[in-house]
């Protein structure tokens, strides 16, 4: 081959290459939701207590029978169960989608499977992987330039950070639903004109930050922060202003949690984490081993009234084709009761779930054997699950991130579950 032609084939080699590929590419699914309200039960919700009810189990007795805690109950979708303890979500099953298949390989670790369920990657070298809602807020930014693309209503941590993407596309979190954010309620004393003088201090100092550095990413989270300490948007957080019956049939502090989403979601927020971290409700949270099982079924309550209210809220509101609601814990419970009547830890499979969002809703995807330990229809990774979000909210699944200078597809190989599009 003369050098001429053995440079153009080397030169025409990566279009040949990238013509190939997208010959190869599948179509993904584009849903038409605009926000997403991400609601965490850490600790690892029971799926045979909850969404993927089996045969009763009895723990006390000798030998402990493995199964389900409650009897189960149908639900407007026909063939399609939940446990007894949610019976206003039963009524609304409509909506809903369980992923009944979900599945990895981190059993006892809390910590890394609650990385891997927000990021769908697992932990590896130096490299910090973005939450879900870090590159929801990245692809999409905020539906009002007033409001933060993403809020989380808990405690913040690596997992629920925007990892290599920046702090510009991290969250605003708040731990009380009625002070709102730490920091953005101003003092009585403040008055606007003080705080406009106390900017004009800073603003040299923001001007000197390089505009390629890591310190720039926080200098642009700390205009945003100044920005959105006023009163427009820390009314979001004034309940009260809410009808009580309808405070009232969101129950407890985690339901005023999830109405405070709704109206984040009214105001322009993109997505909102609702974390569920009550544990002093059952004494052990969603982490039901030993006596937390005995109580369990007061978290299940708890859920059962947030859920249904964000469901027909959002429906009364004309937002629930617009808000896809997703549910996400670390891994499953297992049939088996451990020593002190409890259940430990499953990933062989577990439910998750979906709401609203303009999908094609089936009441439950994916079958289990009897005892909901191994998976018989329809596998769904993780990065499928977050897949499947994406997709909803517009975003290709497929589409790549750059960390540094490498290309990174926003899920590690996810492919939406095609039955829920139309």
């Amino acid at each position: 081959m003369k050098r001429r032609r053995l440079l153009q084939t080397a030169a025409l080699a990566p279009l040949a290459a990238s013509g190939l590929r997208a010959s190869n590419v599948v179509a993904m699914p584009k849903g038409k939701a605009e926000h997403c309200i991400f609601i965490w039960l850490g600790g690892g919700m029971a799926h045979m207590d909850t969404f993927d009810p089996k045969a009763l189990g009895d723990p006390k007795a000798s030998p402990k029978k493995a199964g389900a805690a409650y009897p189960a109950i149908e639900t407007s979708v026909p063939g399609v169960q939940v446990c007894e303890h949610l019976p206003k979500t039963a009524r609304l099953m409509e909506h809903i989608t369980v992923m009944r298949t979900i599945h990895h390989n981190i059993i006892n670790e809390h910590a890394i499977a609650t990385n891997f369920v927000h990021t769908g990657r697992q932990i590896s070298g130096d490299t910090t992987y973005p939450s879900l809602g870090s590159i929801v807020a990245h692809q999409r930014g905020a539906a009002n330039p007033k409001v933060p693309a993403y809020m989380l209503i808990g405690y913040p941590n690596p997992s629920r950070g925007p990892g290599f993407l920046g702090a510009k596309h991290g969250n605003i979190y708040l731990t009380d639903t009625q002070s709102g954010p730490a920091g953005f309620t101003r003092p009585a004393d403040v008055t606007a004109q003080r705080v406009s003088a106390r900017e004009k201090l800073l603003a040299p100092l923001q001007e000197r930050v390089a505009r390629d550095s890591m310190l720039a990413d926080y200098e642009a989270a700390q205009r945003e922060a100044l920005r959105l300490a006023g009163p427009e948007f820390m009314r979001n957080f004034k309940l009260d202003g809410e009808p009580a019956d309808l405070r009232n049939a969101y129950g407890s502090e985690f339901g005023q949690r999830c109405l405070l989403a709704r109206r984040l979601v009214q105001d322009g927020v993109r997505f909102i984490e609702v974390s569920h971290n009550l544990a002093f409700v059952n004494g052990t949270g969603w982490d039901t081993h030993n006596d937390g099982q005995e109580k369990q079924h007061y978290l299940i309550k708890d859920l059962d009234d947030a859920l249904s209210t964000l469901i027909t809220d959002l429906k009364n509101h004309g937002l629930l084709d617009k808000t896809l609601i997703a549910l996400g814990t670390e891994f499953g419970r297992p049939p088996e009761f451990d020593g002190g009547g409890g259940r430990g830890h499953q990933c062989s499979t577990f439910s998750l779930l979906l709401a609203g969002g303009g999908l094609n809703h089936c009441g439950a995807y994916g079958v289990t054997d009897d005892l909901a330990k191994q998976i018989v229809e329809n596998p769904v990774s993780v990065p499928d699950y977050h897949a499947t979000i994406h997709a909803a909210l517009g975003i290709n699944p497929a589409h790549e991130l750059i960390a540094g200078t490498r290309p990174v597809p926003i899920t590690d190989g996810g492919k939406p579950v095609a039955k829920l599009f139309g």
